[in-house]
């Protein structure tokens, strides 16, 4: 059982480290978004780059979201698709539990 105390201190030293190593490494990083990234390198080959269309919120609210709503609205969309996925896992897992209670009746 003691073997399993010092495995844990490991393991939560391991953690503490891969929380605080970025945090002094990386004190200057800057860190954008694919699509800033893209639309660098289309105004780097092309010149001027022009979106074709401007987001729907975007254009209802009449300028840019703010950065906590933007994180809500894709967090919201992401519990969805989350939700969406565990519950077609456990329709599967459910109907191959119930596929099984069904060969063995028989």
């Amino acid at each position: 059982m003691k073997n399993h105390g010092k495995t844990v201190i490991i393991l939560l030293l391991i953690v503490l480290a891969l929380i605080l190593v970025p945090l002094f490494t990386l004190k200057d990083a800057e860190f954008g978004g694919s699509d800033d990234a893209g639309s660098q390198k289309i105004e780097e080959i092309q010149g001027e780059y022009e979106p074709w269309f401007t987001p729907v919120f975007e254009a209802a609210l009449g300028g840019e979201i703010p950065g906590e709503i933007e994180s809500l609205l894709f967090c919201v969309q992401t519990g969805i698709g989350v939700g969406i996925i565990a519950f077609i896992m456990g329709r599967l897992v459910e109907r191959k539990k119930h596929e099984k209670e069904s060969d063995s009746d028989c």
